[in-house]
């Protein structure tokens, strides 16, 4: 693949001061065609796919925690919380699909091109630190998930979640497609795992409309804003935004503007779509948790209470075996994107390559050792400690991946005729300063609140 890539197939310079050696992922960098004469449906179905992956970083079981605590405190209330960061999400997932639509370049690529080499560096390990914390919380959902399903004890779970490499290797041999189509299908089996779980629970579907809509009282209520910035926190993940800005290549689009144009559009609509299947999973979580223990007066914060309680709540054992099949499949998507995402930023920071498993291997070999050295010390209640120590860790990076994005798709220099349009450019700004503002609210309250 890389003696096909041509140079006149590289990205144009502009704005950036030197040409981009080698394409992101470039064993299935365009590998994937896109029909010129066809219908607006069938051009779309050729774009599906990478949204997909983006949003299985927003069902994670890092997510889980933050929701279920917040249903079972306060009912459906942080709804609108969840929508807001589920909007949020959209917004910059666009931008980070333009950026590698429009410039050739992945996040990572970009940063590395704009930034002095101490910079780059910098946020190289920044993000890998957020990388290893990402894969910390899927190691730890999906050895939860195996414990709550077949009994196996937390630390032989973990070790088993390292056999996944395997399915990742043997499914980047047989094409990109296939990846997608793994995910999709988790996705799928996830989003029917809630539905089942809606329907056993029976929620009150005025409280639920009513949820969606932002109350006063999250900002005036400490322990409700401290919950709203937990999942503020989890729902937009850093490394999503390299992922992204990297995949929306795997498409080979007409070299032009208006091809670009095309392109951005169909990127956009997939990644928006997805990223509401997303908003229907974490919004299901919240409002299970509200439907099953805030009407009972349980407060729930850590997923094997959840699992345990589930079934005698709602009157039949189906609801708690979902529940941890639904866990299971999410920990096991999130691996997949995650073996990806880690090889794009080592990549596109360092330039260099790693072979696609030993670069996995490092990636779990990170995530496994503390999960099993804590859960060897404190037992399965540090695995909740941990899962939250990982959201925190993935907030501490979130801006330095959200201001550079957001400040190369405002660049004409760098977008040319497609640089981002002044209403986004200023919403984005919004959000980058936002998200930046909580989180570190939400830290300092961590730590010294």
């Amino acid at each position: 693949m890389e003696a096909a890539y041509k140079e006149s197939e590289k990205p144009e310079r502009k704005g950036w001061r030197r040409d981009s050696s080698m394409p992101s992922l470039p064993e299935v960098h365009q590998s994937m065609r896109v029909p010129k004469k066809a219908g607006f449906f069938r051009k779309l179905l050729a774009f599906v796919g990478p949204g997909y992956l983006v949003a299985v970083g927003y069902m994670d079981p890092g997510n889980w925690a933050t929701d279920l605590a917040g249903g079972s405190q306060f009912g459906y209330t942080l709804l609108s919380v969840i929508l807001i960061s589920n909007l949020m999400a959209i917004l910059l997932q666009a931008l980070a699909g333009r950026l590698g639509i429009v410039t050739g370049r992945d996040l990572a690529q970009a940063c590395r091109d704009h930034y002095s080499k101490p910079v780059s560096f910098v946020l190289w390990v920044l993000c890998e630190l957020a990388i290893a914390a990402c894969d910390l919380a899927e190691v730890i959902g999906a050895a939860i998930a195996l414990n709550l399903l077949f009994g196996i004890p937390l630390v032989y779970g973990v070790i088993l979640t390292s056999v996944d490499v395997l399915l990742v290797l043997l499914l980047q041999k047989r094409g990109f497609r296939y990846i997608e189509a793994m995910v999709i299908s988790l996705i799928a089996i996830i989003t029917g795992c809630f539905i089942m779980e809606l329907i056993f629970s029976r929620p009150d579907v005025a409280a639920v409309a009513s949820g969606f809509i932002p109350r006063a009282e999250i900002v005036t209520n400490p322990a409700m804003l401290y919950i709203a910035l937990g999942i503020l926190g989890a729902t937009v993940m850093p490394h999503n935004l390299y992922l992204h800005s990297s995949i929306v290549q795997t498409r080979k689009i007409e070299p032009t503007i208006e091809g670009k144009r095309e392109a951005i559009k169909f990127a956009t609509i997939d990644s928006s779509f997805a990223l509401m299947l997303a908003l229907f999973v974490n919004a299901a979580i919240l409002i299970l948790s509200a439907a099953a223990f805030h009407s009972a007066g349980r407060e729930v914060a850590e997923i094997q209470d959840a699992y345990h309680l589930l079934g005698p709540m709602l009157g039949t054992g189906a609801a708690s075996i979902l529940f941890a099949v639904a866990l299971l499949a999410s920990g096991q998507n999130s691996t997949l994107t995650g073996t990806l995402a880690g090889q794009i930023v080592m990549e596109g920071f360092l330039n260099i390559r790693l072979t696609p498993w030993l670069r996995r291997l490092i990636t779990r070999i990170i995530a496994i050792v503390p999960a099993v050295i804590v859960i060897g010390i404190y037992g399965d209640s540090g695995a909740t400690d941990l899962l939250i120590l990982s959201q925190v860790i993935l907030s501490l990076q979130l801006s330095f991946a959200v201001i550079p994005l957001v400040k190369f798709t405002s660049d004409r220099k760098k977008m040319g005729e497609l640089v981002t349009p002044k209403w986004m450019i200023v919403l984005s700004w919004f959000v980058a300063v936002l998200i930046a503002g909580l989180n570190a609210y939400l830290l300092y309250s961590t730590f010294f609140g």
